[in-house]
């Protein structure tokens, strides 16, 4: 149950009526964010506007790669609704999908090492962040040089930061184990 109260649907603003029935009618978790954010529409709907480009086809970091951080960091909060969603189907195989949600051996054999990388810096960041050292920092930086380096640490931490949101608001499936 919501720990926010959701109004019905005709109250809502045009964008999150828009959010709510555009969404799957089993996708019960989109329909609740769309009516936990009815006190601030344009908040979420800016976040989407920055949220969806950046994922899919903005920066230097390939959309496949910030996928499977996604789909990875789903896994570590415990966001059974981030990892049944697939937002970059075309990029990332299913049993690469449950490669990063599982860290199963087999679906993490065709990653790059690179993507390797990737993945262990974003469990450092949703696990340990404290433990990261300028070694660590360094050998990130060389990865994917300082402007992936930036991108790939907002992508991130955002990923972890909204997923654990929808979770203490009991938007999700499950709450996130913080």
């Amino acid at each position: 149950m919501s720990r926010l109260p959701l109004p019905e649907v005709h109250e809502l603003d045009p964008f999150l009526q828009e959010l709510h029935n555009g969404a799957n009618e089993d996708d019960w978790a989109t329909q609740h964010v769309a009516r936990a954010f009815s006190t601030q529409p344009r908040l979420l709907e800016e976040y989407l506007a920055f949220y969806y480009p950046w994922h899919s086809e903005k920066g230097v970091i390939t959309p496949r790669m910030k996928e499977l951080v996604r789909l990875h960091i789903a896994t570590l909060n415990g966001c059974r609704t981030c990892a049944a969603a697939r937002l970059a189907p075309d990029t990332v195989a299913e049993t690469e999908a449950l490669g990063a949600l599982e860290n199963n051996s087999d679906g993490l054999a065709t990653l790059s090492e690179q993507e390797r990388i990737a993945l262990d810096f974003a469990e450092r960041m949703a696990l340990d962040h404290h433990s990261i050292t300028d070694e660590d920092v360094r050998r990130w930086r060389d990865a994917f040089g300082d402007e992936g380096f930036v991108e790939l640490s907002m992508m991130t931490t955002q990923y972890i930061g909204f997923g654990r949101v929808l979770a203490m608001l009991q938007l999700e499936t499950v709450a996130c184990p913080i």
